[in-house]
């Protein structure tokens, strides 16, 4: 009498978290139009079946990565605000983690995506959007209201001074990411610390 086949084993699957990560990794190495269900299900071991279940769509696994990647990059804006150095130098730091690396920069390249498609978004995803900005929103209007406490800045209304620096980084860092011919990395940082240094920084008497 033969013997009956023994139960096949299921792999368990990978933590949500590693999912993501995977998802980064595929958008650093081979372009965002190589992450599809069926291509991160290969590189994971899991069916796209079982991927939608974890994601729905596409677009929400793209928002979720780039809220895992905000994550991780909101607990180094958090390490450098909070350490040592004058508010200046901590500013200067903000202003280098926010610009892309360069062209095809993957974290920049997944919040492009995510932006355009948020034109057909539901509230529920608009809403997610707006916290990953809220937070380096709240954390420059501290930084600034923090120098102008201690006569490093000047006094200025630091949510509007705030608003109007991300909008040059925001514009600047586009140009950057996408590798708009002209415009480097370098001279992205020395025109925003121009634009620093005239409204913001307190003059000697």
């Amino acid at each position: 009498m033969s013997e009956a086949p023994a139960p096949r084993r299921r792999t368990p699957a990978p933590p949500r978290e590693d999912l993501l990560a995977a998802a980064m990794g595929m958008i650093a190495e081979r372009g965002l139009e190589k992450l599809t269900m069926a291509a991160l299900g290969r590189e994971v071991g899991m069916s796209s079946g079982h991927l939608l279940y974890y994601f729905r769509s596409k677009d929400e696994l793209l928002l979720q990565t780039l809220e895992w990647s905000e994550g991780r990059l909101g607990a180094a804006r958090g390490r450098l605000l909070a350490g040592p150095g004058s508010a200046r130098e901590r500013l200067a730091a903000y202003v280098d983690l926010y610009v892309p690396d360069g062209h095809r920069d993957p974290h920049w390249t997944l919040w492009l995506e995510v932006w355009n498609r948020s034109q057909n978004a539901d509230a529920d995803a608009r809403t997610r959007q707006s916290a990953i900005e809220g937070a380096w929103h709240r954390d420059l209007v501290a930084l600034i209201a923090e120098g102008v406490s201690r006569g490093e800045f000047r006094e200025v209304d630091a949510d509007r001074f705030a608003t109007r620096t991300r909008a040059l980084l925001d514009g600047f860092s586009i140009h950057v990411a996408i590798g708009l011919r002209g415009v480097s990395r370098e001279q992205v940082l020395l025109h925003v610390e121009e634009f620093i240094e005239d409204g913001l920084v307190a003059r000697s008497p």
